[in-house]
């Protein structure tokens, strides 16, 4: 007798959501939900997601569907690519049809604005007792789509369960490695796209490559300061999903938070710049939920504060460029603060 192989349904069809749909079902039967009509018959008629992706070419045997039921009513593992403020409501709509115990991974870098709290977090009120974790890593989709090499971490509560998904999303170009650190992971994700919009504002302002990797590098203690204080791992933060991620994030020009960051450091304003856009940058929607974050911690983390004073408050770049230079730099590695 044949085992069934596992099946795979991704809820969202954007960039990044098509480009993990791409990879799984190069490995196992994967069904793409999509909340358009018109992007599900693309993906089913020219295995492709013009909409998102433009022509660059999908698997043929990936299935894409408008209803939620179909999409997840036998699927063995449930991928989250919804952005954060749609993940809620998305996952509510398909948990009457989800078998008991099916892991649920999301793909979401960003956080929930009106709770604070992290997508598996919102998995465990919605589908408790399913197992739930996060895909994070330096994954640009449109590259991953042209055959890039790259790679991620995928971090379950068990080692496990982490092994055997990583297994799943891994393919000869797509190296996939394991954690249980899910916090860490989780939170990487979510900071990195806050220090992009820094980075970009930099870019956008004319600053320097030496500006860049002094923003870099000092996010990169920010998110590390944070993400042990809600107990990540520190080794998570020098990895793919922590320094991997904010490298290219930071430096991609197809990165959605460094362009934004870029357009603020033009001069433009946030609502200006967020109607041009026709998908999500995370960042904007984490930056006063990663600064509540710190003040819970009592950390200080000046560049996601400056983020947040531009992005939300109605602050300059130039000014939150000007408010980091004039701070006092202390001990590199022991002080706190910029």
């Amino acid at each position: 007798m044949t085992c069934r192989q596992p099946r795979a349904a991704v809820l969202g069809a954007g960039s990044w959501g098509t480009a993990v749909a791409a990879i799984l079902a190069r490995n196992v039967p994967t069904t793409l939900w999509a909340r358009s009509a018109e992007v599900a018959a693309d993906v089913n008629t020219r295995s492709r997601n013009s909409r998102y992706v433009g022509e660059l070419a999908l698997p043929e045997n990936l299935r894409a569907t408008t209803s939620v039921e179909e999409a997840v009513g036998d699927a063995d593992v449930i991928v989250m690519g919804v952005p954060s403020h749609g993940f809620r409501q998305v996952l509510e709509c398909a948990a009457p049809f989800v078998r008991p115990w099916v892991p649920v991974v999301s793909l979401v870098k960003g956080l929930e604005q009106d709770t604070d709290l992290r997508m598996t977090e919102i998995v465990a009120e919605v589908l408790p007792g399913h197992p739930a974790g996060v895909l994070a890593g330096p994954n640009i989709a449109r590259e991953i789509l042209a055959g890039f090499a790259a790679a991620a971490t995928v971090a379950m509560p068990d080692q496990s369960s982490a092994a055997q998904l990583a297994e799943l999303f891994r393919t000869s170009r797509y190296r996939v490695y394991s954690s249980t650190d899910v916090v860490g992971v989780e939170l990487c994700g979510a900071l990195k796209n806050v220090f992009a919009i820094a980075a970009g504002m930099g870019d956008g302002a004319g600053a320097g490559a030496n500006t860049k990797a002094m923003v870099i590098t000092r996010a990169l203690r920010e998110m590390s300061r944070l993400g042990e204080a809600f107990g990540g791992d520190p080794l998570t933060f020098g990895g793919l999903a922590g320094n991997g991620d904010l490298i290219v994030t930071c430096i991609s020009p197809l990165s959605r938070n460094r362009r934004v960051g870029e357009a603020l450091g033009r001069g433009e304003s946030i609502d200006q710049i967020l109607a041009s856009m026709s998908q999500v940058a995370e960042g904007v929607r984490a930056a006063g939920v990663v600064r509540r974050f710190a003040e819970k911690a009592g950390i200080d983390m000046p560049i996601a504060a400056e983020v947040d004073a531009v992005v939300n408050h109605g602050a300059t770049a130039a000014a939150a460029y000007r408010g980091l230079l004039r701070s006092a730099p202390g001990h590199e590695l022991h002080g706190s603060g910029w």
